[in-house]
């Protein structure tokens, strides 16, 4: 499909192109449509730009991981299909490991989106031959690898079921969640919640970890409110709404 740079929503459909083509591929599972849409809708109501209270959230996100001791970033299917590069590029600057973990499950799959990674520069990846189960869940996003997800301290969990996400809290993990939707029970449960479009999210991780030194990352940590920030966001879009103009609803 041939999409014009000239187009309005230009981003937003190459957004959906790629998911598209990577459910052709076995990468995405069908239900990844759903979830990219629906996560759509979030990023149009924040007018699909990083809001600038999230760079707080960003820059935070940065500092856990770099004063981390075992992060790991979490990779499904959506997340390889739209940041497979960028998650590759954060995992090497901050000392973290990539972990492949899908909620409808099937090897194929699971080796498609590890093949995806390895495309975009990874050579060590976890996820492939799980060893163990996260405690309290009962389906196959359990699975994990016992040097991977269940050792780590911090896990980066981008566009995740919010069960899995409780569950990896309730192991006394830091959960940095990157989920459009404010009311998400990932985003209400997660330790750190970016409310972003991955595609935008994980470069401005990116940056803010080249920028924050080791000895800042506990001030920075220790100065951050995820409820606070949440309830920003959530104001933001009802003050938007309220406020809308014509040309405002043009950009939909």
């Amino acid at each position: 499909m041939m999409i014009p740079k000239t187009h309005p929503r230009y981003t937003s459909l190459m957004l959906r192109e790629k998911i598209s083509q990577a459910m052709k591929k076995g990468i995405v599972h069908e239900t990844g449509l759903i979830a990219h849409g629906r996560g759509e809708t979030f990023d149009y109501l924040i007018g699909e730009k990083t809001l600038p209270v999230t760079e707080g959230a960003e820059k935070t996100a940065a500092a856990y991981l770099i004063d981390a001791t075992h992060p790991v970033i979490s990779v499904n299917g959506n997340v390889a299909a739209l940041a497979a590069k960028e998650c590759y590029d954060l995992a090497k600057m901050v000392g973290a490991q990539l972990e492949v973990n899908l909620f409808h499950y099937n090897k194929e799959r699971l080796v498609r989106v590890a093949e995806v990674l390895r495309e975009n520069g990874a050579d060590v990846i976890r996820g492939l031959h799980p060893d163990t189960k996260i405690p309290g869940l009962d389906h196959s996003r359990a699975n994990c690898c016992s040097q991977g997800i269940y050792k780590a301290d911090v896990v980066v969990v981008a566009l995740e079921d919010g069960d899995r996400c409780q569950a990896l809290k309730n192991m006394g993990k830091t959960i940095i969640a990157i989920d459009l939707n404010p009311l998400s029970r990932t985003a209400q449960s997660a330790t750190l919640t970016i409310v972003d479009n991955v595609v935008r999210a994980f470069p401005r991780i990116i940056e803010w970890a080249q920028q924050i030194m080791p000895d800042e990352a506990q001030k920075i940590i220790q100065d951050y409110d995820n409820e606070k920030y949440l309830s920003e966001v959530l104001n933001y879009i009802a003050h938007r709404l309220r406020t809308f103009e014509k040309t405002d609803r043009e950009l939909f």
